[in-house]
């Protein structure tokens, strides 16, 4: 689900880097021409491959020395985070909660990546959410526990064929 209650988008800021679903809503709200037509055309052409499948995309940067050198980045699609591919915003919000590793590799499309250094922004990120007047790092359905339902999906997925990645 890309609204949640109230109206408000669904989001994950990490490090200064906002993440949220790709939405009909988003796509009026940026602009066809600044989200660019390749990430249209898969919003309103590309078939999802299971149940709860979304578009997720780095909407834009909350700049700060954290995240140097990625700050002009916008309306990018991520496809993976430390190597997993990223199911829709909750699952990439349950990767990033259960990460170990020194950093948080960002994997987008195109080939592009961001690399951070997962303690420096788990140190800053408190620091740029106060800094923009923003008072939580995620919207409140992200902080309830993900459960994984894709697996349960793959025995019904030819039932399901022909849903949007892309809610309205």
């Amino acid at each position: 689900m890309s609204y949640i209650e109230g109206g408000q988008l669904s989001y994950l800021i990490i490090a200064g880097l906002v993440f949220t679903p790709l939405s009909e809503p988003l796509i009026d709200e940026e602009c066809e021409d600044s989200i660019g037509l390749k990430l249209v055309t898969k919003a309103r052409y590309s078939l999802s491959r299971f149940e709860g499948e979304q578009i997720v995309v780095l909407s834009q940067v909350l700049a700060n020395e954290v995240n140097i050198g990625y700050e002009d980045m916008s309306n990018e699609q991520v496809l993976k985070f430390n190597g997993t591919r990223i199911k829709n915003i909750h699952h990439l919000t349950h990767l990033v909660d259960l990460c170990k590793d020194k950093y948080f590799v960002f994997e987008f499309e195109d080939n592009y990546l961001v690399i951070l250094e997962r303690e420096a922004s788990s140190v800053a990120s408190p620091c740029i959410l106060k800094d923009y007047g923003i008072p939580f790092e995620r919207s409140a359905d992200l902080s309830e526990p993900y459960i994984d339902i894709i697996e349960e999906n793959i025995a019904t997925d030819q039932q399901n064929f022909g849903y949007s990645p892309v809610t309205s």
